[in-house]
């Protein structure tokens, strides 16, 4: 009768570790998606002071890039441009080359961490492109336009 108490207890034990082990690989794999979890708010969202305008996380924030406001330094490299959405908008600092779709009144994500001034300061810029694309018009000749 002893062996099978020892044998019950094994399998308890051994059901014990298991269960830990996979409680914890669990809250590995839920701290490594929180820790590249990024956010993705508009100008008016950021305005109402959303959930997730807080200055030490990485938000994702979309809109058009309003025209006239996109300013280049001299090296080409440093811009500042503001991000709108008809009701608010939020200016964005960034440092890199921007994308070639990249255009004044066309859309534009922008992700970053807001500084204190609630100027965005983006790690990286993508451009939205148009869904409906259009191929260039063929002329007689056979040459596009």
């Amino acid at each position: 009768m002893s062996a099978v108490l020892t044998s019950r207890r094994k399998r308890l034990l051994l059901l014990l570790v298991v269960g830990v082990l996979l409680v914890a690989a669990g809250a590995f794999v839920k701290q490594a998606f929180r820790s590249n979890l990024v956010f993705y708010v508009t100008p008016s969202e950021l305005a109402t002071g959303g959930a997730h305008a807080k200055a030490k996380e990485t938000l994702r924030v979309g809109g058009l890039v309003q025209p006239g406001s996109l300013q280049r330094a001299a090296d080409g490299l440093d811009v500042r441009f503001t991000l709108m959405d008809g009701k608010n908008s939020v200016p964005v600092v960034y440092h890199g080359v921007l994308p070639d779709l990249f255009a004044q009144g066309k859309g534009a994500i922008a992700q970053g961490k807001l500084d204190a001034s609630g100027t965005l300061v983006a790690t990286q810029v993508l451009a939205k492109h148009d869904e409906n694309y259009t191929p260039p018009k063929i002329h007689p000749q056979g040459g596009a336009q």
